[in-house]
């Protein structure tokens, strides 16, 4: 069985979303990518940033022409005039700085992960639902026109019953990035792991049966890791992440009618490939890019989202987001894994932020 043409992606254009006022928690990289892309293609307000750091928080807002910069979480989340809070803080300190927006009645995006294990990503999901506020993870990939189509291609059966999923994510890291630090969530899991996983537990569900392995770095941080897993029904993944060198970033997923290629890196704006046994062969076609092309298509669906009365996000639920850390914290388990300072619901830390 094969076709001629794929479906066309649904994502509307990103400047038609309602306008949102949005504050960035953590002047980091991910929050100038953020920024960038959300004020190049988009209509929505970058109104304020907040960090630890005041002086941090004023230059990033010179640089970015934000209006307000506050010097410290708390503030950012008590301002009156913000209707979201992007927190993009380091790992450890996603968990408590989305409480402090939630606490104060703002809505939440959280840059990935949405927290250092499950535990945490289930309580935020549980503080949001009692505010009655939205939340989501921002796993930017989710929210690209492409996934979209793919989304459409594994609802139709298009390519039969899905038996094998296939993601690897690498890179080059200099040695002072902090993905060398053991105190913040350091090594490729949560960095890198994160899209391979997330993508396999979207396709395939949580697995029944998994097995890790992992290579220490001399920083204290693991190094590299891979895992095979085995679904209901007796479909299967392999995952590998590392923080070495760069890799092709690919996806594969296979099916008993057809096999879908995902151009690398797969996780951010691209093409992708439909191949079926008899040979035909269709592809999508989507520039590529990098966060700068794709990051805000997040931010419209979000704000589409928020001004429909919703409270998640379609394209990342909580419930993915959970399910993901749950097969992160289970592979962290079998290799001995643990993050300095780690607890699950870690309330008592607040005050380091």
């Amino acid at each position: 069985m094969s076709f001629s043409a794929l479906p066309v992606s649904r994502v509307p254009g990103p400047r038609d979303a309602p306008v949102l006022r949005w504050g960035i928690m953590g002047p980091g990289w991910i929050a100038q990518r953020f920024t960038e892309s959300v004020q190049a293609h988009t209509d929505q307000v970058i109104a304020a940033v907040g960090s630890r750091s005041l002086s941090r928080s004023k230059a990033f807002a010179d640089a970015f022409d934000v209006p307000a910069a506050y010097g410290s979480y708390e503030e950012l989340a008590a301002a009156p005039d913000i209707d979201i809070v992007y927190v993009c803080t380091p790992h450890n300190f996603h968990h408590q700085a989305a409480v402090l927006a939630l606490d104060a009645g703002k809505h939440v995006l959280v840059e990935k992960p949405i927290g250092l294990n499950a535990a945490q990503a289930r309580d935020i999901a549980k503080r949001a639902e009692a505010a009655g506020v939205f939340a989501a993870e921002a796993m930017w990939s989710f929210f690209l026109p492409k996934f979209d189509v793919i989304r459409q291609i594994l609802d139709a059966g298009t390519l039969g019953t899905v038996t094998t999923v296939f993601a690897e994510y690498g890179e080059h890291f200099e040695r002072g990035h902090r993905i060398f630090d053991p105190w913040l969530a350091g090594g490729p899991l949560l960095d890198l792991g994160t899209y391979p996983l997330a993508l396999v537990t979207e396709v395939l569900g949580p697995p029944e049966e998994l097995h890790a392995i992992g290579q220490p770095h001399e920083s204290g941080v693991n190094a590299q890791l891979s895992a095979i897993m085995r679904f209901a029904g007796g479909a299967q993944a392999v995952v590998n992440t590392h923080l070495h060198n760069f890799t092709p970033t690919a996806a594969t997923i296979v099916g008993s009618k057809a096999t879908l290629t995902i151009d690398g890196p797969f996780n951010m704006p691209g093409g992708f490939e439909v191949r079926f046994p008899d040979g035909a062969r269709v592809r999508h076609e989507e520039p590529p890019g990098g966060h700068f092309e794709g990051l805000h298509y997040e931010a419209a669906a979000v704000a589409r989202a928020v001004a429909a009365g919703q409270t998640q996000a379609g394209q990342r639920t909580l419930a993915a987001s959970i399910r993901t850390l749950d097969v992160a914290d289970e592979i962290r388990r079998q290799l001995g894994v643990v993050f300095p300072g780690e607890s699950a619901l870690p309330d008592e830390d607040a005050a380091r932020l």
